[in-house]
């Protein structure tokens, strides 16, 4: 266990007791090497200036024996300089003439080699010290110049102790650790009986909170006592203790009457309703609507998968979140979604999804709402939309199957002349008939399977396909009557485009719808207009940022502002009576929706428009 766990697992009294004591501690020593600091540098200082104060008063004294060079006298003056207490400050005392050279010293032995060169001083300066080492004991030498008015006469040079000066640190140090140690005792018994004083009142709280967490409300008066007398903030906590279990007492009543009534909504409720757990989707609770919906008995619901019904897949930027103080508000939505009853019976449903907390856990409240008649009705009217597009075709449907049709009578005619006639028939010539054909009854048959494809009951499950393809099979229908009728069309599909999750059956639909609307209003532009201008439908194909695209242009007659806004309505139409249902664009609205994607309208009247699909990727 680390340090910082054993701290988190100390009693308050333990952290009041040691944080306090580390806080004097902390500043005990900051105040130590501070004063320290302070003491060390004056006490060197004061020392330093005197031993300054001796070599000048020795420059006076032996400023005239230097003049003379009466070395006898000037020895003499050089060790009376050091007898008494200096003898243990100063070490050597040596005096140098004007050129430097040794005139006395106090050195027992001989003079040490050098040394009168080691603190010389500077130019333009009176006076020198230097830290040197000599015989293995470090020395402030204090070197002073001798004058004899403005010419200078020799130089006197002090060797400080600083053994001597560090002994006499030593001593103020020792003295300094003491006094702080002895108030740091002091402290700590401070702390210790400060912090057991604030965490008294605490520790009686803590226990009143754990006789409220075991549902006991009447507070024992031994429990009250330990705070009477506490006038801050803990009788102020006390005072909320008190008040809050006169509020569970009441909020616990009203709870039971709130459950009894959530029950009761729950129960009565006309959809099926789960709880499920967040975090593993198991089934926690249902109401009796969920039983009949799904066949299950409520025993065979209960830590069952809420997956096990249908799919729960939602972004991750709309789960719920818990956290969040605005949690009710939070919903997730799913539509037209496969779910299956107990006996495998598929139907289609709409899932909301509401965070909660139930019984100590994070929960989601599932409500589905059974859509399985209205999806049907909604996709028999896709159908019948379908084929009201594929009756408006019929007239082009019947000339590009005649012409397979006029090639198969042709090559029989051929055939059957020949054998009326009684002629041979060339090898050659016989199986380039027989082949044509067969090129055309293929012909004839892909045309009926495209139409075939395109007119069966499309359902709502989702798959991953290529945005690309349902585009191809509906120019496989519609390109040569749309050449048929001068309008050339362009396109720009992007290969590299990722999948999206939607089904080609009914994207087919909506290409077909828009590809149709742009012919028809290219064809009204050119009854209305007259011009060189070449007529086109241009299809592009594209990813942008996390979405596929699909743009259908043309250069039609465009829409104006006053239709623009009602154009997805149901049966708005301004084709005449008879000539659509007005439910094209409605249905290609929805489809796209149950995919996730939008629709967005780009025109101007007389221009021509832009019709721009917009798919999220498949995840």
């Amino acid at each position: 266990m680390t340090i910082i766990d054993r701290i988190k697992k100390a009693s308050l009294k333990n952290k009041i007791f040691f944080s306090t004591l580390a806080v004097i501690l902390l500043i005990s020593v900051l105040i130590a090497l501070f004063t320290r600091w302070i003491l060390i540098s004056s006490l060197t200082f004061e020392l330093k200036r005197r031993g300054l104060g001796i070599a000048q008063s020795i420059g006076e004294n032996s400023r005239s024996h230097i003049l003379t060079e009466n070395i006898p006298e000037l020895t003499s003056l050089l060790f009376d300089a050091r007898i008494g207490e200096r003898r243990l400050l100063i070490v050597y005392v040596f005096v140098l003439d004007k050129k430097n050279n040794v005139l006395s010293h106090t050195f027992t032995n001989t003079f040490p080699s050098g040394y009168h060169k080691a603190n010389e001083i500077q130019a333009k300066q009176s006076q020198s010290i230097k830290l040197l080492r000599i015989n293995g004991h470090s020395v402030y030498d204090v070197a002073v110049h001798v004058k004899e008015g403005i010419y200078q006469v020799g130089t006197v040079h002090v060797g400080l102790n600083k053994n001597h000066i560090d002994k006499l640190i030593g001593k103020l140090r020792t003295t300094f650790i003491g006094f702080v140690s002895v108030v740091t005792i002091i402290f700590f018994g401070i702390s210790h009986l400060l912090s057991k004083f604030i965490t008294r009142p605490i520790t009686a709280l803590t226990k009143m909170s754990d006789e409220i967490s075991r549902g006991n409300y009447d507070i024992s008066p031994e429990l009250g006592r330990e705070i009477d007398g506490v006038g801050d903030e803990v009788r102020q906590l006390a005072d909320s203790f008190n008040n809050m279990t006169n509020r569970i007492k009441v909020s616990q009543i009203r709870l039971k009457e709130s459950e009894e009534k959530y029950r009761s909504l729950v129960n009565s409720g006309p959809n099926p309703i789960f709880v499920v757990d967040r975090k593993t989707l198991k089934i926690v609770d249902a109401n009796p609507r969920a039983e009949e919906t799904y066949g299950y008995t409520k025993e065979e619901l209960i830590d069952n998968l809420f997956t096990t019904l249908g799919p729960f897949e939602y972004e991750d930027s709309k789960k719920p979140d818990l956290e969040n103080k605005d949690q009710q508000k939070a919903q997730v939505v799913i539509s037209k979604v496969r779910y299956y009853k107990k006996d495998k019976t598929p139907i289609y449903v709409n899932v909301h999804a509401s965070p909660t907390r139930y019984q100590d856990r994070d929960a989601i409240i599932m409500a589905t709402t059974d859509i399985t008649e209205m999806v049907e009705k909604d996709s028999q009217l896709i159908q019948a939309s379908k084929m009201t597009t594929l009756g408006e075709m019929s007239a082009g449907i019947a000339h590009e199957l005649n012409q397979p049709l006029n090639a198969i009578k042709m090559a029989s005619e051929f055939l059957a002349m020949m054998i009326e006639k009684n002629r041979n028939i060339p090898e050659q010539d016989l199986a380039d008939v027989v082949k044509e054909v067969s090129h055309q009854v293929d012909r004839a048959a892909d045309i009926i399977n495209r139409l075939r494809d395109f007119g069966r009951k499309a359902d709502f499950t989702k798959e991953k396909i290529y945005i690309n393809n349902p585009i191809k099979n509906v120019l496989e229908i519609l390109d040569k009557q749309l050449r048929l009728q001068d309008i050339d069309v362009k396109l720009d599909l992007d290969e590299t485009n990722p999948p999206v999750l939607a089904h080609n059956n009914r994207l087919e639909q909506v290409i077909f719808n828009l590809v149709t609307n742009a012919r028809d209003a290219i064809n009204l532009k050119q009854e209305s207009e007259t011009g060189s201008e070449k007529s086109f439908i241009r299809i592009r194909s594209f990813k942008e940022n996390n979405n596929v695209m699909i743009t259908v242009s043309d250069n039609g007659l465009g829409i104006s502002d006053g239709i623009k806004k009602r154009i997805f309505e149901a049966f708005f139409t301004t084709k005449k009576m008879g000539e659509g249902m007005g439910l094209g664009l409605s249905i290609s609205y929805g489809i796209v929706g149950d995919y996730g994607g939008k629709i967005e309208v780009d025109t101007e009247k007389g221009k021509g428009t832009t019709f721009k699909l917009i798919f999220p990727l498949a995840t």
